[in-house]
């Protein structure tokens, strides 16, 4: 049966019974595989979906097992000092998430306890604080990485939640999700290794699952006049790969990972160099854990014990 929560309609009343996804969101709701909160996009994870996350996150750890990389994890917010230096405020404004808090007094409290009740803005009674909600996994680790690199660079892999601001009815785009990612640092010619092995990585670990996946050029969705200029020269660089897979039944191409050449982007403003004294180039694999998941249970249905056996058997061995 559906989960629906007070004051929030159920799939197919919401606006999405048109949409590509229709069937595939209803499916999850009436399953329980995933579970409405009032916001697009905020989902609970039942223990089904969460069985199916961790067995693609350990294919994703053994499938850079052999590299060596440094394994760190990061909280779901970072700094607003690393935010300001990282880029991600210029090119991205409209998916950031801020997080505010309360400083006021009782006269405030009390008003922003009648604001609440009466559904008007909180905003000017809230006050940002110096942590913002994590974009990317990788984000936290550049700052940390300031100075000069060994020989030969550094590999890591990290793991965690990631937040973006882009409220959708369509399960692929969730507002909060994870990527586990291969980040490397170190010469140029390093960095477009590091993206080119990893496309080969990404696409033997997904066509193990059984899923349809290629390649492809990709830019970032930038923002504004500028931004278009950027995904552009992203584009005719060819910094940016998608592993994309077709999902619903329309067959709609969609990225479930990708693997990124930054080039000097987080180095310059992080003063992260080569043993040689030269700005450190990076680059970054990452597993969407969510979306792959979810392309799983599109693909296969929403019972994991009725999936084909060989697949079944690279999730839980």
């Amino acid at each position: 049966m559906a989960v629906s929560e007070p004051g929030v309609a159920a799939p197919g009343g919401d606006g999405t019974a048109d949409e590509p996804w229709a069937d595939f969101r209803r499916s999850l709701l009436d399953d329980g595989i995933l579970l409405l909160t009032g916001v697009d996009g905020i989902y609970g994870r039942s223990a089904t979906y969460e069985s199916i996350v961790e067995g693609v996150d350990r294919l994703a750890v053994a499938s850079g097992a052999d590299l060596g990389a440094i394994n760190l994890r990061f909280p779901p917010v970072m700094p607003w000092a690393t935010f300001e230096r990282n880029g991600y405020l210029e090119s991205f404004p409209d998916q950031m998430g801020s997080v505010h808090t309360f400083r006021g007094n009782e006269k405030d409290h009390a008003e922003l306890l009648r604001r609440t009740e009466a559904h008007e803005d909180r905003g000017s009674l809230l006050e940002t604080t110096d942590i913002v909600l994590c974009p990317a996994a990788c984000h936290a680790l550049y700052p940390t990485q300031s100075g000069v690199l060994p020989e030969g660079g550094r590999r890591f892999e990290i793991y965690g939640y990631c937040f973006r601001h882009e409220p959708s009815t369509d399960p692929f785009r969730m507002q909060s999700f994870r990527m586990h990612e291969f980040v490397y640092l170190g010469t140029p010619v390093g960095a477009l290794a590091h993206r080119d092995e990893w496309i080969a990585r990404g696409l033997d670990v997904l066509t193990r699952l059984g899923l349809e996946v290629e390649s492809e050029v990709a830019n970032d969705p930038f923002f504004g006049r500028p931004g278009r200029m950027l995904a552009a020269n992203q584009r005719a660089e060819e910094l940016k790969y998608e592993l994309v897979a077709p999902v619903f039944a329309a067959r709609r191409p969609t990225a479930i990972a990708s693997s990124n050449c930054h080039i000097d982007h987080f180095s310059r403003p992080f003063g992260i160099t080569t043993a040689d004294g030269d700005l450190a180039h990076t680059a970054c694999f990452g597993f969407g854990v969510d979306r792959i998941t979810l392309a799983l249970l599109d693909r296969y249905g929403t019972d994991p014990g009725a999936w084909p056996a060989g697949v079944r058997s690279v999730l839980w061995p």
